[in-house]
């Protein structure tokens, strides 16, 4: 039985403002590295060193805003799956996810047996 069966109105309550509040943080925090790009783009560079290190810094930002951009989908479906009684069903295996985890991490997607396995598929494409 999927957790959001066995939850009552009041957890289910908990984890959509869990949910809400994370989500909030991470908008916040993507406003934040766009206004300094666009401060990086506004300061002219004086010369080359300067120049490759706004390169770098505005690079980094920008790989950081992605990982936030897919930590704000997964939020989104697991607020989804939360109206649909989908919430705590592993997305891969179809078992529950454990209590402790969907606590810890409330928009996760996977069991850990399945997040593990997807890692390491994950590390073996790398290698």
């Amino acid at each position: 039985m999927p957790v959001s069966k066995k939850m009552n109105k009041k957890e289910r309550e908990e984890f959509v403002k869990k949910l809400a509040d994370k989500k909030e943080a991470i908008i916040q925090k993507l406003s934040g590295f766009i206004n300094e790009s666009k401060e990086m783009e506004s300061n002219v560079a004086q010369d080359l060193v300067d120049k490759a290190e706004t390169s770098y810094t505005k690079e980094f930002l920008l790989s950081l805003s992605d990982a936030e951009r897919s930590q704000l989908l997964l939020i989104d479906e697991a607020m989804k799956r939360l109206r649909h009684d989908g919430f705590g069903v592993c997305q891969m295996c179809g078992k529950d996810i454990g209590r402790k985890r969907i606590e810890a991490i409330p928009w996760t997607p996977l069991c850990i047996e399945c997040q593990e396995k997807t890692e390491e598929e994950q590390k073996s494409q790398v290698s």
